[in-house]
């Protein structure tokens, strides 16, 4: 997996995060990344920050078009 390649889906990601749900993000480790030619899903493990309360999650953005078109979550 190219780093810059990584680096831009987790970007999306936090960015995401951040417009959706107001979550600031405070870590984030990929534990899959299937995205190939704008489509699939990466996999996160995260922490997030909402308000100063923080809480730790499994996340999966699944990227349609180089876009992130839904996510999954669970709570850790």
């Amino acid at each position: 997996m190219k780093a810059e390649h990584k680096d831009e889906l987790v970007e999306k990601a936090k960015q995401y995060l951040k417009s959706h749900y107001g979550e600031d993000t405070v870590s984030m480790t990929v534990k899959d990344d299937s995205v190939v030619d704008g489509t699939g899903t990466l996999s996160v493990d995260c922490t997030v920050s909402v308000n100063g309360y923080k809480s730790d999650w499994s996340k999966k953005f699944h990227f349609k078009s180089n876009e992130i078109a839904d996510m999954d979550a669970r709570r850790r």
